[in-house]
């Protein structure tokens, strides 16, 4: 099996302890994983703008990066539905590569199937379902039944989970009031659960909702950690 980790241009920037969770986990499933030093971004940022010309250059180096892979495997749902639904958009090459791309619930559960990871994690956590894995990816309840194993981990519901962040990529930019107010809504909601934890599989998301978090001063009673991070932490070896 030739794995290869998809890391996303957002966590190598910003969250690199996600990836190394996700090598982290995959390794101890006994999965060998490559990482193509040649990837960078998807191209999603300009594709969903509508700069469909920039995206190209950028497609074209991202199948070259992954050739010969039988998997890839990405912790963020939304670079994984742009490989997905999108990149048949530019040539067969190109659209090869969607049905190779599996968000990281999606290969644990359905090409590795397993549920429990051998995880530890002892809080209290609610789990945000992202608009791009819940509505483009039909994760359905692949996240939640990987949590439902972890042992010590209390998983509770979130009022409103299948409601946007209103973080939507550039939709933050163009719109910030409103995606600032979609993004209050949810953080009240994971208030209003008394997890100590907001779960989520998206660390695009989770940006924008531990932003939300700073701002609003509820830092660190409520804090947000991606989904990869909890499943990679154990009992001999704590992430989090």
């Amino acid at each position: 099996m030739r794995v290869a980790l998809f890391v996303t241009c957002v966590n190598d920037a910003l969250y690199p302890a996600t990836g190394v969770a996700t090598v982290r986990l995959l390794e101890r499933l006994g999965v060998t994983v490559d990482f193509p030093a040649a990837q960078t971004c998807c191209g999603q940022p300009q594709f969903n703008t509508g700069y469909r010309a920039e995206t190209a250059p950028l497609v074209r180096r991202t199948v070259r990066a992954f050739e010969g892979y039988e998997y890839v495997v990405t912790p963020s749902g939304s670079c994984a539905a742009m490989l997905r639904r999108h990149y048949g958009q530019f040539g067969p090459e190109a659209a090869e590569l969607g049905p190779r791309t599996y968000e990281l619930t999606e290969f644990l559960v359905d090409v590795l199937g397993v549920t429990d990871v051998g995880a530890y994690y002892p809080h209290r956590v609610t789990y945000h379902p992202s608009c791009h894995g819940l509505r483009l990816l039909g994760l359905g309840d692949r996240p939640r039944r990987l949590l439902e194993a972890v042992k010590g981990l209390e998983l509770v519901e979130l009022p409103g989970a299948e409601e946007c962040c209103g973080f939507g990529g550039t939709f933050a930019v163009k719109n910030p009031d409103v995606s600032a107010a979609m993004g209050t809504d949810k953080v009240r909601n994971a208030l209003a659960s008394w997890a100590g934890v907001l779960c989520g599989a998206d660390n695009s998301c989770l940006m924008h909702l531990g932003g939300t978090m700073s701002r609003m001063g509820v830092l660190p009673r409520l804090r947000p950690v991606h989904l990869a991070e909890i499943l990679a932490s154990t009992e001999e070896e704590p992430l989090t």
